[in-house]
């Protein structure tokens, strides 16, 4: 079998994997039940899944469990222990413990303190010394992504999608940047209708056959808040921008969309070091 035949199959595998992975975070996800999904031994698929991904099996599954945790305690009235049971601790010490080695606090100080309670209490005075805003002039900008429909904090879903098909065809460029895009308002939008797009810069060469799709940023002048720390938090940041920054700015939002730039991977870095540019278009 040809090498690209045989990628190909691969490519399908880690999307059944991935999907799979999404759709059962409360299951019991261990290296033989996901193997099996895939079609190949524990020992060669843990390997492929390694070296495409970049992490190994039991690194993801823990990985968007504690994400999801992260957003449950900001966004939901869920008990920490509710949430230790969902994540797959039934012990709450356990949960306790791992979630402090991950995010720099135990879960329960975590909604009390968390970096999102700094947008919920600042005093106008110090705005401006407070927040990392600048203005910038991009020009336009094509991209290569996978569609995504649901609650914005599930887009990661589509990243691995993305991810896993640009290496499996050979198209991923280390100069690539993670870029996200975000069509509707989530608090006008039903979260099943809410549409995004994961992508990736230096688009235009990448051939658009499914589940890959073109898109295009427009180029002019942005606003850009960079937000330091878990994504579950970055709700208040938006909330900020418009809320306080644009007002007091002069400025006027320009009729194209807004974009996050992921300046570094979640799978490389803690959640509270990850850092995230919004860009606001301003006329």
């Amino acid at each position: 079998m040809r090498e690209d035949s045989i990628w190909a199959v691969y490519e399908q595998r880690l999307h059944r994997v991935s999907a799979y992975i999404h759709d059962h975070l409360d299951e019991e996800l261990d290296l033989d039940r996901l193997s099996a999904i895939a079609c190949l031994s524990p020992h060669h698929w843990h390997r492929v899944y390694r070296a495409v991904h970049g992490e190994t099996l039991a690194a993801t599954v823990k990985r968007l469990r504690l994400h999801r945790a992260a957003g449950d305690l900001v966004g939901t009235n869920l008990s920490v222990e509710e949430i230790a049971r969902r994540t797959g601790y039934p012990n709450l010490q356990s949960f306790n413990r791992i979630f402090k080695s991950v995010f720099g606090m135990p879960p329960a100080r975590y909604r009390r303190e968390g970096s999102h309670t700094i947008f919920q209490s600042v005093s106008k005075k110090g705005i401006g010394d407070m927040y990392d805003v600048t203005t910038k002039t991009l020009p336009p900008r094509e991209l290569v992504g996978v569609s995504h429909t649901g609650s914005y904090m599930a887009i990661g879903r589509a990243f691995e999608t993305l991810g896993g098909t640009l290496q499996a065809r050979h198209l991923f460029l280390p100069e690539m940047k993670m870029i996200g895009v975000y069509l509707d308002d989530p608090e006008l939008v039903p979260e099943d209708k809410l549409r995004s797009f994961a992508c990736v810069t230096e688009g235009e060469h990448v051939p658009a056959e499914a589940p890959l799709v073109h898109r295009h940023l427009d180029g002019g002048e942005y606003a850009v808040l960079r937000h330091k720390g878990p994504y579950a938090d970055m709700d208040r940041a938006y909330r900020w921008l418009y809320g306080e920054w644009l007002p007091q700015s002069g400025r006027e939002v320009r009729d194209t969309v807004m974009f996050e730039e992921y300046i570094n991977n979640p799978r490389d870095a803690a959640p509270t070091e990850l850092l995230t540019d919004i860009h606001l278009p301003l006329k």
